[in-house]
């Protein structure tokens, strides 16, 4: 019996020896999401100066520079400026000023100079040029001393 046992063992072996084992696959799935997003990152500060009739206190003019700044986004946000809320005049300057912020952009989008909130639909990296202008009415003139304005550069 034992030795029946091994020719059948050995039997059913040689048998199957010339078979190929099935084969089996499967899939694996990845799935991934990127929202929406993008930095920020300011590179330099911007400076203006007065006009000849000291009405306008500038970016734009001779001797100002426009702020810089860094965008980099994956597309589908907006970028914008706020209202300047806050500044600091010299004691002496008592008349209003009208504030207007604009940004233009470089790189992977190019906007030209606005002061209104535009798409960026291209993702990448932009480089941003922030300018504030300040201007008087009437005859109200800028005041000799130190001003600053703060803009709020938002992409969201």
């Amino acid at each position: 019996m034992k030795f029946f046992r091994a020719v059948m063992a050995a039997s059913v072996l040689a048998a199957c020896g010339g078979q190929a084992a099935s084969a089996a696959t499967g899939n694996v799935l990845f799935n991934g999401t990127i929202t929406a997003t993008c930095t920020v990152t300011i590179n330099s500060n911007g400076t203006m100066t007065v006009n000849s009739n000291l009405q306008s206190l500038s970016s734009h003019n001779a001797g100002g520079s426009a702020g810089s700044a860094q965008v980099d986004t994956t597309g589908g946000v907006s970028l914008s400026v706020d209202p300047v809320t806050t500044t600091t005049v010299p004691a002496s300057d008592v008349t209003a000023t009208t504030w207007t912020p604009t940004f233009a952009t470089s790189g992977a989008q190019t906007i030209a100079e606005t002061g209104t909130a535009t798409a960026l639909t291209v993702p990448g990296t932009s480089t941003v040029a922030v300018n504030l202008s300040g201007t008087k009415s009437g005859t109200n003139r800028f005041s000799a001393g130190n001003y600053q304005a703060t803009v709020t550069l938002r992409c969201e």
